[in-house]
C-alpha cells in the first residue's frame, strides 16, 4: 500500500484539523494547578496547568484575561474552560482558555507560603541583616549548573563588562534530588575561601517544582549564614523563591545578577577620566584664585608698604609745607597791612609833618615842650625845631598883649 509523504506543515495541519473537529477538545473543562505563570506586556497570559503526573501548556488572550475577577498566581488551583488546539509553528498542542475560576491553592504552593511566613517572622528577610554588595570586585563565585544557559549568560555578561574579573564556577545541581545539598555545599566551600568578594546563586526559569530546591529551608538558611554577600538570579522576572527574599540582593534573571555583580570597566574608566578632568579644573581654578590673591596682596603691599608710606609722608610734608607757607604769607600779609596802617597813622600824627607846613616846635634846654608864653619868657636857652633843622638860642622878646 502506497502512503503519501507529508511535509511537517501538512502533518501539523492534519493533526490540528482533527483536534479542532473533536467535540470534547473544543469544549474542555480542565482542573489543575497553575505553574510557570507569566503575564505578557500585551496583556496575554501564559502558564501551565498540572497535576501530580502531567501538565499542559495554556494561553489566555487579553480579551478573556480582562474578564477575570482575580489575579492568577503560581500554585493556585483553578478550573479552566476552553479548547485544545495545535500551535502550528512549534507543532505543540495547548489549551486556549476562555474562562478561569479559582478552586484553591496547590499543596506545594501552600508549603511555600508557610515556610515564607516562618522565615519572615524570624527576620530573615529584614534589610538589617543584608550585607552591602561591593562596588568593585576581583573574584566572583558562581553557583549554578555547569551545562545550563544561566552560566553562559553570566560569563558573557561579566566578561563584557569587565574582563579583569575572575570567575570561580561551582558546578551544582539546580533541581531534583540532591540539588539543595549541592547548593548548600557550594555556599559553604566558597565561604571558606578568602579571595571571594561576591557569590552569584542562579539558574534559569522553570515551574515551582523545578525551582523548589531554592525554596528549601536549609538552602535559605545557608544563604542567610553566608559571610560573603550573595546575589540571587533564579528563574524569570516573575519567579520569586525563598532565597530571593533572604539574599543580600535579588536580580530578576541570571544575566541581571551578573550586571549587578560586575562593575563596568568602561564606565569606571569614564568616571575616572571625568573625575580627573574635574579635579584638574578645580586645581587650575584654585591656582588662578591663589594668583589673584597674591596679586591682591602685592597691590596691598605696594599701597601699604614702607616705600608707599614714606612716599605718602613726603607728599604729606609737601602739603604741610605749602599750607605753612600759605599761613606764614597770609600772616605776614596781614601784619604788613597792619604795619602800613600804623605807619600811615604815625606819619599822619608825626609833629615833624606839621613843620613842613610852616610850624615850629619850641622846647627848653631840657627838651620840654614850651606851650605857653610864660614859659618862653623865662630866662634860659630854647630850642626851635624848624623844617630844615633846629636853632638854639636865648629868647629876648617881650610880652605882647
Amino acid at each position: 500500500m502506497y502512503l503519501k509523504t507529508l511535509s511537517v506543515s501538512l502533518l501539523n495541519n492534519y493533526i490540528k484539523k482533527n483536534i479542532d473537529n473533536d467535540f470534547v477538545l473544543n469544549n474542555a473543562n480542565v482542573t489543575g494547578e497553575i505553574s510557570n505563570y507569566k503575564s505578557h506586556n500585551s496583556g496575554h497570559m501564559y502558564f501551565s496547568l498540572k497535576d501530580d503526573t502531567s501538565k499542559i501548556n495554556c494561553v489566555m488572550f487579553k480579551s478573556k484575561a480582562e474578564e477575570l475577577k482575580f489575579f492568577p498566581e503560581n500554585g493556585m488551583k483553578v478550573v479552566v474552560k476552553g479548547r485544545v488546539s495545535v500551535y502550528l509553528k512549534e507543532g505543540s498542542y495547548q489549551l486556549y482558555c476562555d474562562e478561569m475560576n479559582q478552586e484553591g491553592l496547590g499543596d506545594l504552593y501552600l508549603k511555600y507560603l508557610k515556610l515564607k511566613s516562618k522565615l519572615e517572622d524570624l527576620g530573615y528577610f529584614d534589610d538589617l541583616h543584608k550585607k552591602p554588595i561591593p562596588t568593585y570586585v576581583n573574584n566572583i563565585g558562581v553557583i549554578t549548573s555547569a551545562t545550563g544557559a544561566a552560566v553562559k549568560d553570566i560569563i558573557n555578561v561579566i566578561h563584557r563588562r569587565n574582563k579583569g574579573i575572575n570567575l570561580i564556577i561551582y558546578p551544582s545541581l539546580v533541581q531534583g534530588i540532591g540539588a539543595s545539598k549541592d547548593i548548600i555545599k557550594g555556599i559553604k566551600e566558597l565561604n571558606m575561601r578568602e579571595d571571594i568578594d561576591l557569590i552569584i546563586l542562579a539558574r534559569g526559569g522553570g515551574s515551582i517544582e523545578e525551582l523548589w530546591s531554592f525554596n528549601e529551608e536549609e538552602v535559605a538558611q545557608a544563604v542567610y549564614d553566608s559571610k560573603i554577600p550573595i546575589i540571587t538570579g533564579v528563574g524569570h522576572e516573575t519567579d520569586f523563591t525563598l532565597v530571593d527574599f533572604v539574599s543580600d540582593r535579588r536580580a530578576p534573571t541570571p544575566s541581571a545578577a551578573a550586571e549587578l555583580a560586575a562593575f563596568s570597566l568602561d564606565e569606571a574608566n569614564y568616571k575616572l577620566l571625568n573625575t580627573k578632568k574635574k579635579l584638574m579644573e578645580l586645581i587650575d581654578k584654585d591656582i588662578i584664585n591663589r594668583y589673584k590673591y597674591l596679586d591682591y596682596i602685592k597691590k596691598n603691599l605696594l599701597h601699604l608698604g614702607p616705600e608707599a608710606y614714606i612716599a605718602n609722608q613726603y607728599k604729606g610734608l609737601d602739603l604741610a609745607k605749602e599750607k605753612l607757607n600759605r599761613a606764614i604769607y597770609l600772616k605776614l600779609s596781614v601784619a604788613k597791612e597792619k604795619l602800613i596802617g600804623k605807619r600811615e597813622l604815625l606819619e599822619a600824627q608825626n609833629p615833624l609833618k606839621v613843620l613842613n607846613r610852616g610850624y615850629a616846635i619850641i622846647t627848653d634846654e631840657n627838651n620840654k615842650l614850651i606851650k605857653e608864653k610864660k614859659e618862653l619868657l623865662k630866662e634860659g636857652k630854647i630850642k626851635i625845631s624848624l623844617r630844615d633843622g633846629m636853632v638854639v638860642g636865648t629868647f629876648a622878646g617881650k610880652e605882647v598883649i
